[in-house]
Formats: C-alpha cells, structure tokens, sequence
C-alpha cells in the first residue's frame, strides 16, 4: 500500500510538471515574446528611467508590444536606443510620435506610440538593421527631475534676489502697519466707493420720504379770479438737485443722510408741493406747471438756497427760497425771500422729514398769501389768447345775398 500511494504521488508530480511545462511554452508563445513580432529601434535624447527590458509598449493605450534591449549610442552619449517588438498588425508611421509614460506610484515606465498618417509608411532601416524612431527631445524627460529642476531654478533666483526679497518684505510690513493705523479712515474710503458704485444697500431697500404741501387756508373767493398762473420747476444748485436728503453738520458742508431719499429730486417734488398748496387753497383752476399749451397771465419763479438739516448744534431743519412773480411780459411784479427752520424731535431721517414739512408748511402758506395778494394788486391782467382752435367742421355763416334792384 505504502509503495503504490508513494507511485501515484510521483505520478502527480510528473502530471503537474508536463502540464506546467505546456503552460509556460504557451506563454511564451503568445505573451512572452516568441510569437511573430515587428522589431523597431527608438532612438531617445537623454535620461530614460524607469524604462527596463520588459516594459510594456502602448499604441493609443493599448498594448502592443515590449522593451526587448536598451542600450547607449556609441556615438552620441546622451542617446539611448530601445529595441521594441511590437504586434505586426501595429500601424507604425514614418510621423507616429514616441513618449515615455510612467505608470503607477512604482516609477515604471512605458514605451508610448500615437497617432500616424496612413500615407506616411516608415522607411527601413540600413544595412538591414529595424526601422528607426525618433523621440522628441522632451519625450524622456522625466516630471520628478523636471520639477526638482524647476525647484532648483527657483531657489537661484531667490537667491540672487535676496536683498530686493528683503526690502519687499519690509515694504509690505511698513504698508501693513499704516493700514492698521488708518483703518477707520480706511473704511470711509471703501463706504464713500460703495455708495458711488451703487453698492451696499440696495436702492429698492432704502426708504423713501415725501414732502406734505400746506392745506390750512381760509376759505377761497367766491368769485373764481380771472388769472393763470404758471410754475415752472424751481431752480437751485447742483447740489441740491438730487433725490438725497442732505445734512450740514458744519457751515459750507453737506452731506447725504445714509439710507433715506426723497421720493424724486428736491426741484420736481418742491413744485408738486407748491401747486398742491395752491391746489388746496381753492386756485385749482387757476395754477398749473409749465406745460405744452398752457398760457398763464403770471409766472411764479422759485430758486431754492437752503434745504438742508443742520446738525452742528441742535438738529433742525433749515429751508429758504427766493420767489419771484412776472407778468406776460417777463417784467417783475414782486419778489420776496421765503425762509425759516424747524428743530428735530431726533437724529433719525423720519424726525428730519417731520421737520422739514413743519418748516415748509408754513413758508407755502405765507407763500400763496402773497402770491394772491401780489396778483391782486397787479394791474388787471390783458386776455388771454384762444388756446383752441374752432373745429374744422363748424358750420359757416353764408355771406349776405344783395338785394336785386327792381324797374
């Protein structure tokens, strides 16, 4: 029993050995190199590591071949020729380019072809030797020794610079250190850049505020007058021209109240308000903003000088205008300065607009007193001419026919 298991254990050993013998002839065969297989040179510039006998040979990814030698030109040091046997099916071009790849984390490294033109067949080599490919001069190159190359040029001109390096530093160090010590000045400058780039609060967000025309008057004349009169939109200086609600916190000085705004500029919304005021003193028939077709017998002028809220001591709101009143032709009737202030209940913008229309409440009230009074003592106004035309197809009055005489 002893011998017969001891035969039939080397019977199986003798077994696996053929079949192992027949596997490796097949890899050899088939994946080892000794199947059919087209040989080309390739001709490197420089360093080629990572590449060994062995290493893969990719066409377009895919592998087509091995490294079968490496060796060094004997006339030009610096070259390296690889022998490579790759799949004759491989269509190698006179113009496929050659790389070098390297795989993975190991650094191993892999012969890489690509591309080609069909018309362009590769010539053969001379004297029978494999045909010859030629790698671009910065296919070997290597990207660890490229960036410990570009690291070293790095650290050259660092250090042929490190005087200026120096004095930059301590620039940015003196500059830093002046930024600190001007920080709130700093910040100014970067809200005052904000408002003038339409930044920060959006202007849908910013309240909005609206002036109140005066409405307390005596009752108006029985009989309706027989005058028109024309406002024009009041003049003023650019810098009153504006929908912002301006603050003087010192004499010659304005500046706009953050987050507030009049609902349109200060010269458009003054008029609305001063035929308002006429409006509710019983005139709406006799007042009107300057306008196509519209003739008045009178124009009232207004150039605004003040309108502002003056902070320097207590918070009061100060407005003052000059109102001129002209006849038809242009001459001047009368003219007065209307000016006066109110004090604010706080340093908000609703307290400064509650000031605001207490201060000109009472400067349209006394303005339209003496409008009235000034167009009442004015010599009596001349007609004014027909604003309409008669309607084209009016019926008209046939002429007279003359009498026929008799015999």
């Amino acid at each position: 029993m002893e011998t017969r298991a001891r035969y039939a254990l080397i019977g199986l050993f003798m077994l696996a050995v053929i079949l192992g013998s027949f596997a490796f002839v097949y890899w050899l065969e088939n994946k080892g190199g000794f199947g059919q297989r087209e040989v080309y040179q390739i001709r490197f510039q420089g360093s080629v590591s990572g590449l060994l006998v062995g290493s893969a040979v990719l066409f377009n990814g895919i592998r087509v071949g091995e490294v079968t030698n490496l060796s060094l030109s004997a006339d030009v040091p610096d070259q390296v020729i690889a022998t490579v046997g790759v799949d004759p099916n491989t269509p190698i071009r006179n113009d496929t380019q050659v790389g070098l790849e390297t795989q993975g984390l190991t650094g191993g490294a892999a012969v890489t072809l690509r591309g080609g033109t069909a018309g362009s067949p590769l010539a053969p080599g001379d004297d029978g030797s494999p045909p010859m490919l030629i790698a671009a001069p910065l296919a070997s190159q290597d990207w660890t020794q490229a960036a410990r190359d570009a690291f070293q040029h790095v650290d050259t001109i660092l250090s042929e610079n490190s005087e200026s390096l120096h004095s930059a530093i301590a620039n940015i160090d003196t500059f830093s250190g002046a930024l600190a010590r001007n920080s709130d000045k700093v910040g100014g400058i970067l809200a005052g850049l904000e408002r003038m780039t339409g930044g920060g609060t959006s202007q849908a967000q910013i309240p909005t505020y609206d002036l109140v025309a005066a409405s307390d008057f005596p009752p108006p004349p029985v009989e309706a007058p027989s005058w028109m009169l024309v406002v024009p939109e009041p003049t003023t200086l650019m810098g009153f021209n504006t929908d912002k609600i301006l603050v003087q916190p010192a004499i010659g000085e304005s500046v706009p109240l953050e987050n507030a705004r009049w609902s349109d500029n200060l010269p458009v919304l003054f008029q609305a308000k001063v035929i308002q005021s006429f409006e509710n003193a019983g005139y709406t028939k006799e007042v009107s903003r300057t306008r196509e077709g519209v003739t008045g017998n009178y124009q009232l002028l207004i150039d605004i000088r003040r309108f502002h809220v003056a902070t320097s001591g207590n918070a009061e709101a100060d407005i003052d205008f000059v109102a001129k009143l002209l006849d038809q032709d242009g001459k001047i009737i009368d003219a007065r300065e209307f000016g006066a202030t109110a004090p604010a209940s706080a340093s908000d913008a609703k307290a400064y607009v509650s000031a605001f229309n207490d201060a000109l409440g009472k400067l349209l009230t006394d303005l339209i007193d003496w409008s009235t009074k000034a167009i009442a003592a004015a010599p009596p106004p001349a007609a004014l001419p027909p604003t309409e035309p008669p309607a084209p197809d009016a019926p008209q009055a046939e002429p007279p026919v003359p009498p026929t005489a008799t015999p």
